[in-house]
């Protein structure tokens, strides 16, 4: 499966965005997803998971309550709709794909990954 990110840019603190992971190639369906950040001179780390049917879904604790994932296997899509946005929440979020019905915490479990979309929230 292929992935590609897109939606990210430049916001206010206290905005929002919405991220789009756009799949294509095999049945999307069997994937589950992650959606994980990385910020200039950190290491990456993991945002918020979706497990294929779209019923289990988890978060880090920075962004709970926040951010929403959420995906339309019809489309072959996830989105993460992020809302009160900080600067922290500043980098180059990414999706990544993995066949299983259960999502990851950890990076190293995907398989497959998109290029990044970067988000900057500056005022």
């Amino acid at each position: 499966v292929q992935l590609q990110a897109s939606g990210g840019g430049l916001v206010q603190p206290g905005g929002s965005l919405r991220l789009s992971c756009a799949a294509s190639g095999r049945r999307f369906s069997q994937y589950a997803v992650g959606w994980f950040r990385q910020a200039p001179g950190k290491e990456r780390e993991f945002v918020a998971g979706i497990g294929r049917r779209g019923d289990i879904t988890g978060y880090a604790d920075s962004v709970e309550l926040r951010f929403t994932i959420s995906r339309v296997n019809s489309e072959s899509t996830v989105y993460l709709q992020m809302n009160d946005l900080k600067p922290e929440d500043t980098a180059v979020y990414y999706c990544s794909g993995k066949s299983s019905m259960w999502y990851s915490r950890n990076g190293r479990e995907y398989d497959y990954w998109g290029q990044g979309t970067q988000v900057t929230v500056s005022s």
